[in-house]
């Protein structure tokens, strides 16, 4: 059997100072979180994750630390355990089998592209790596076990975000980005080459400096709780992450935590300012809401460049077109009402009757089928449990409650799925031609009106404005709130009309949400009053999206069914408005 070959050696990569740092903190001291790298394809993330569990200390009986990677594809019952089928049947003991989370304990816990995962998977995980044990409780079994590892996620922020609830719960988030100095990517390729001609041998001369970080990740462990912090240690993260507008209080417990673990590397006895600094950037990077000045250091490691410094996440936006842009836009196509942005009070709308969603699946009825009792002649085939099920089987359960016996005493179905989740997307347009006659405040009364039913139906919601020559996020993904009167009120119209921007960026984010969620469906509404030049017949068709027309022009021009007819999509008139 052929010998596997060693992973790169974790002091052999060149650069990328400030996530070796990151990640040997969160090697000190694995309560800080984790760390979620941000950062293009191709940086060495992978790389860097599965050279650091080779320097991570053996335990007191000499096993070295699991690096467990975390597939995509995966189940709940395979990342936090389930029963063991094959006990049941041959032993008639209800036995259970460790998951993902069991086999990373004292390790690492490696997740490639955490935000392609569906979201309650990563609430899970996170939410382990947080307590430190994870509890499984399958068909009245209750399982607890340790469950303390470093969690290591990455991202590519094109492919799509985390929800800031999940982002928030990642301990440090470190941003890297694609520009790499010459002399570094030199440098890499050589490393490599020189790892690929002869791995073993390369491992062999950089065993020194290996052993000498783990050593050194040894020490700085075993000082973490004498490390101590004066009052103002306290009072300066309070106010940077006040002054940061953070919620809630992680961030602070978090910042404690890194400078603790930064002072132990440093081998101090006290966090000292170099130590706060160090890791501001990647404690607030995720979790800044407030713009303003950057953090004052924050990604530097001691005797490393700030080439890789993180920084506040912003959202996207399509810039303003540069000086001189508005006649090649007129050439290309043009757009109208042209002007700077002006509030308007939002109108309520009148009811419009939209079609039906014929994604959704209806909530299946309830049964409840009393105990089988035994025909003459004939055993029984056991009772049925009572409630909400499917024709589906549940083997595990119908085992376990069984006992491995048969014939079985009672038989367990699956769940009968409420229905599958929905999400109402909303493209709104705020440009300057929308003012006129306040369509624009009537258009806003229609998405208060959407909303409040998305709302009573417990259903999902996203908003994107599209105006002022740019696409806003309104509203990220989220269930739908239950009054969005406020941020209705404050939004403002004006400038022309990137309508093709805003289809292209939903598109994008439908593809990106069904990826996360395959059960997903997506109701678009487009709301506009049609007034651009622009196409969107190469955009292709777009499932269940519904056209919205705002116009209210005696003679109408017909855009807004154009674009409907391009997109696949159901146009619908907004009833006329009543005289102001």
């Amino acid at each position: 059997m052929p010998t596997p070959q060693p992973e790169f050696p974790f002091s052999a990569i060149v650069g990328q100072q400030s996530l070796k740092t990151a990640l040997l903190l969160n090697a000190i001291n694995p309560r800080i979180g984790g760390v979620l790298i941000s950062g293009p394809r191709g940086i060495a993330k992978s790389t860097m994750a599965r050279g650091l569990a080779d320097v991570l200390p053996s335990d007191a009986d000499g096993k070295h630390p699991p690096f467990i990677n975390l597939p995509l594809g995966t189940s709940e019952d395979r990342l936090t355990g389930a029963l063991n089928l094959q006990q049941v049947l041959s032993e008639q003991k209800v036995v259970f089998e460790p998951g993902l989370l069991a086999r990373a304990h004292q390790g690492v816990l490696y997740v490639d592209e955490v935000n392609l995962l569906p979201d309650a998977l990563v609430d899970l995980l996170l939410d382990t790596a947080a307590r430190g044990i994870n509890v499984v409780e399958r068909e009245g079994i209750s399982h607890t076990h340790d469950a303390r590892f470093m969690l290591i996620g990455t991202m590519n922020p094109d492919e799509g975000e985390l929800r800031p609830q999940l982002l928030d719960r990642f301990g440090l988030c470190v941003e890297l980005g694609d520009a790499i100095p010459v002399s570094e990517r030199v440098a890499i390729v050589r490393q490599r080459e020189a790892f690929e001609h002869d791995p073993h041998g390369y491992c062999h001369d950089w065993q020194p400096e290996q052993a000498n970080l783990t050593e050194r990740l040894r020490l700085a462990r075993e000082a973490l709780s004498s490390v101590t912090a004066e009052d103002w240690v306290y009072e300066h993260i309070a106010m940077r992450c006040q002054s940061a507008a953070v919620e809630g209080l992680r961030a602070d417990v978090t910042w404690h935590r890194a400078a603790q673990a930064h002072a132990a590397w440093r081998n101090a006895d006290s966090i000292t300012a170099e130590d706060l600094d160090a890791v501001e950037g990647w404690v607030l990077a995720h979790r800044r809401k407030a713009a303003g000045e950057p953090p004052a250091g924050g990604s530097t490691p001691p005797g490393g460049d700030r080439s890789n410094q993180g920084s506040s996440r912003q959202q996207s936006a399509p810039q303003s077109p540069e000086p001189g842009a508005d006649a090649k836009t007129r050439n290309q196509g043009g757009q109208w009402g042209a002007m700077p942005p002006q509030p308007q009070s939002m109108v309520a709308a009148p009811p419009v009757d939209l079609p039906d969603n014929p994604a959704r699946v209806t909530q299946g009825t309830r049964h409840l089928l009393a105990t089988r009792s035994k025909k003459k002649g004939k055993q029984s085939l056991g009772r049925y449990a009572t409630g909400e099920f499917s024709r589906k089987p549940d083997w595990f359960a119908t085992l376990a409650a069984s006992r491995g016996q048969w014939p079985l005493k009672e038989w367990r179905f699956k769940r009968q799925r409420a229905g599958q989740p929905v999400l109402h997307f909303i493209l709104l347009d705020t440009s300057g031609s929308t003012l006129d006659s306040q369509l624009f405040a009537r258009a806003k009364g229609l998405v208060q009106q959407l909303a409040a039913k998305a709302y009573s139906a417990r259903e999902q919601l996203a908003i994107l404005g599209f105006g002022n020559d740019r696409v806003d996020s309104i509203l990220p993904k989220r269930r739908a709130p239950s009054d969005m009167l406020n941020q209705l009120e404050t939004l403002g119209g004006g400038g022309g009309t990137p309508i093709r921007d805003a289809m292209q960026a939903a598109v994008r984010a439908i593809v990106q949400w069904q990826r996360r969620e395959p059960g997903l469906q997506v109701r678009t509404y487009l709301i506009t009053d049609g007034r651009t030049r622009q196409s969107l017949g190469d955009i292709g068709p777009v499932k269940d999206c519904v056209v919205i027309d705002m116009e209210q022009s005696p003679v109408r021009r017909g855009r807004a069914r154009s674009l409907a007819e391009q997109l696949g999509a159901t146009y619908q008139i907004f009833p006329p408005m009543e005289a102001l």
